[in-house]
């Protein structure tokens, strides 16, 4: 029955079609040779090369970030549980006070 079964929608894709990614790493890997022969000042450090690549690592993190989630806070949480303990405590005793 199509009832239970609903379709989910088909994934966007888009393809580049002015970009071509081996060329580019054909390229970073030809510039990283000529910096270790030393035809190429070295690079300077850059720490921004850096941000991100952890959370490029891992998948989780990636699917979080791109959909653009924010972890759920502590205190959110805290104050959650608490007014479901108040409204717990209500609930056995009809009283409104501890």
């Amino acid at each position: 029955m199509a009832l239970f079964k609903i379709r989910k929608p088909r994934a966007f894709h888009h393809p580049y079609i002015y970009i071509d990614e081996r060329k580019e790493k054909l390229k970073e890997i030809e510039e990283r040779a000529r910096r270790e022969l030393g035809m190429l000042p070295p690079k300077e450090f850059d720490p921004e090369a850096f941000r991100g690549t952890f959370v490029k690592a891992t998948k989780h993190l990636r699917r979080r970030k791109e959909s653009g989630r924010k972890p759920l806070k502590v205190g959110v949480v805290v104050l959650v549980i608490a007014a479901l303990l108040y409204v717990w405590h209500y609930l056995l005793t009809g009283d409104f006070r501890f």
